[in-house]
């Protein structure tokens, strides 16, 4: 099959590699319908994050059940499937709890931009559409297999809900659904932080009241003055710097939350200012397996419509293409058509 490897910073390329087979009777293979690339790819394709050889990329995914495991039961092949970037058996007690990425038997899923996927523990990792859905809905039911449900986690994370208003720090996909989830669980103000126009007519369209273009102090302040001096009682952090973190805690008000999915890279939290900030710190892997049965039947319903992040529709072949675009934030999220 072909798949997208990242060989060392900057050097994606889309090769030949051996098809995935069922190793353990819990395993599923998927034939690929989408896959795109996330904006934590970009970490090792910077070379900040380390790169212990070539690395098959990609862990967003979503398509059809090509084959099963013995022991699996609650899909089957035909079916169209979406699934976590960490495979759960979701019946630990962590899993019961609702942090499947958590999960005790936690597998990482990776090798996701390719033309086939075997999924770990597909029981519990997996979620079926209740039939195969038409074209355009597939982009929005791969949004929901990571930045869907990671902007709707921190969302959850950050105590989101009526009369609450809320603050968004990053703009990239998401942030993006991060707005969106916002909007769905009821929040009464949306400010969105974000310099880049198409990305601010996005946030507008999933429910953003307010844009914020400053950052860092100056955004800290700009929030405080739409907030009669307080900030914001839910702030979503959705991007992993130390800038963004700061950001995100200076404009919470005390007792406010952050909900924070950025991942993180060099982030250091002053302990005496966050001791006095009275702020709630909450968020991690979105336990994404958690939501997924929700966010399939809000898209399968067409009431929400997270595949607009996608501005960019290329072929896996193109890969390397992919990457650059969003390396140089010429698209927002990229989608890979096996």
């Amino acid at each position: 099959m072909r798949g997208a490897v990242l060989h060392a910073p900057g050097d994606v390329r889309v090769e030949g590699l051996d098809e995935p087979r069922i190793l353990a009777p819990t395993d599923a293979v998927v034939r690929l319908s989408a896959a795109c690339v996330c904006g934590s790819d970009l970490w090792p394709y910077r070379g900040i994050e380390k790169l212990d050889g070539p690395r098959p990329m990609g862990h967003e995914y979503v398509g059809v059940v090509e084959e099963v495991g013995g022991d699996v039961r609650t899909v089957r092949p035909g079916q169209f499937v979406v699934g976590s970037f960490f495979a759960s058996d979701n019946t630990c007690e962590t899993c019961r709890s609702g942090y499947q990425s958590a999960c005790v038997h936690r597998e990482g899923i990776g090798g996701a931009q390719a033309q086939y996927l075997r999924v770990p523990l597909a029981d519990g990792t997996l979620v079926a559409t209740p039939d195969m859905p038409s074209d355009d809905l597939v982009p929005s039911l791969l949004t929901a297999s990571d930045v869907l449900g990671t902007g709707w986690f921190a969302a959850v994370a950050a105590e989101v809900g009526p009369g609450r208003t809320v603050a968004v720090v990053g703009d990239g996909a998401v942030g993006l659904l991060g707005v969106l989830a916002a909007r769905q669980l009821g929040a009464e103000r949306i400010i969105a932080m974000s310099r880049h126009e198409p990305r601010q007519k996005l946030a507008i369209e999933y429910g953003a009241t307010d844009i914020v273009t400053e950052r860092g102090a100056d955004g800290v302040a700009r929030i405080k003055d739409l907030t009669g001096g307080l900030g914001a009682h839910s702030v979503i952090e959705a991007v992993g710097t130390q800038e963004s973190m700061m950001q995100a805690i200076g404009a919470t008000r005390p007792g406010g939350h952050v909900g924070y999915v950025g991942v993180t890279h060099d982030v250091r939290l002053p302990g005496m200012e966050l001791f006095f900030s009275h702020v709630h710190l909450h968020g991690g892997p979105a336990p994404v397996r958690r939501f997924l049965p929700e966010l399939v039947d809000l898209i399968t319903s067409r009431q929400i419509d997270p595949g607009k992040v996608f501005d960019l529709d290329l072929p896996l072949d193109r890969a390397a293409e992919a990457y650059r675009a969003m390396d140089e934030r010429r698209a927002i999220k990229v989608l890979l058509r096996p």
